[in-house]
């Protein structure tokens, strides 16, 4: 017997949000995708495609946009929030008005809350109270590869095991593999501290530093990862995955990272300013930096990775002095 259609509501109408929503739609769900912009919103419906963030690929019949959150959540089964994660508290407030019984709530936003360092699932926890079924959706992803329907596997976190393994079906389609996993915090904070260490990876490829280099950072920043991890109730293994590595591996060598772009263009003597305008979107991993070190100090873990990036960004410290302060530290064990 067939199964019966599901309407999922996307709320977040960008590059990632969008390219979700095409392929809950290819998946076989009718969508409905919402957006804060009248006008862009307005333009997806008309022009049938998502002209400023992904242009040239078709949203299909199913696919439906809106501006009015309340009209986007109308019957959805489930609901997906793909929004910048300091939009993250906001999004959740205005829904909450609008929220049926029965619903339930994922997220495939990447960072911490500004100013407070929590986990996006303590957010929630305050906003919503914990009797909803949550789960995280994370992994190694381009929207636009995504979009285009290349393969691509993620993994979707849940404390509740029945809603991971049903909104991993959800999202399974001939292209996309979702593994399922019960690490919420590993998984988040994986997705979160990536964008710090591609930032790193870009300005040290900026400087003209080599593959050499670049490995190193990389085999070290996960290294950092694991312990900041796993003093935060995280798992090891999780970070050996698709949401820790994978996604690591990803954003720190591919240039389709904003936030390896952005450090490329600070290795390259660009300012912080003058490398955000040039990329003119969110990046994550300029606040991550900041949230990162803040939660390092709570929990007594040195990352003096992302300290660096931190520093660079926020206290003007010369990319080649904070390359020159990491190779100075004190000899030690690898591991």
């Amino acid at each position: 017997m067939a199964q019966p259609r599901k309407t999922i509501a996307v709320l977040g109408a960008g590059s990632w949000g969008t390219a979700l929503a095409l392929l809950l739609a290819r998946a076989g769900s009718d969508v409905q995708l919402w957006g804060h912009e009248p006008e862009h919103i307005q333009q997806l419906n008309s022009e049938g495609e998502n002209c400023r963030f992904l242009p040239g690929i078709p949203l299909p019949e199913n696919l439906k946009a809106y501006d009015s959150i309340e009209e986007s959540l109308c019957d959805a089964h489930d609901i997906l929030v793909v929004v910048p994660s300091h939009a993250f508290r906001e999004t959740l407030q205005k829904l909450a008005p609008y929220l049926q019984p029965k619903q339930r709530i994922a997220w495939a936003c990447k960072g911490l809350e500004q100013e407070s360092a929590k986990f996006l699932h303590e957010v929630f926890s305050e906003e919503l109270g914990d009797e909803i079924p949550t789960a995280v959706v994370s992994g190694p992803t381009f929207a636009r590869e995504v979009a285009e329907g290349l393969p691509t596997a993620v993994t979707v976190a849940s404390n509740d095991q029945r809603f991971a393994i049903e909104f991993a079906e959800t999202l399974h389609d001939d292209h996309l593999r979702a593994y399922t996993s019960s690490d919420v915090t590993g998984v988040e904070l994986g997705g979160a501290i990536k964008n710090v260490l591609a930032i790193a990876a870009g300005i040290a490829d900026g400087l003209g530093f080599g593959a050499n280099t670049r490995a190193a950072l990389i085999t070290r920043g996960l290294n950092e990862l694991i312990q900041l991890g796993v003093a935060s109730g995280g798992r090891a293994e999780t970070f050996m995955g698709l949401a820790g590595l994978g996604d690591l591996v990803l954003t720190c060598t591919d240039n389709q990272s904003r936030n390896r772009r952005f450090g490329l263009a600070l290795g390259k003597g660009s300012s912080v300013d003058e490398a955000r305008a040039s990329i003119d979107q969110v990046i994550e991993g300029i606040e991550s930096s900041r949230e990162a070190k803040r939660r390092a100090a709570m929990a007594g873990v040195e990352m003096p990775i992302c300290d660096q990036v931190y520093k660079v960004i926020f206290e003007g410290l010369a990319p080649q002095q904070a390359v020159q302060s990491l190779l100075g530290r004190e000899q030690r064990p690898e591991l």
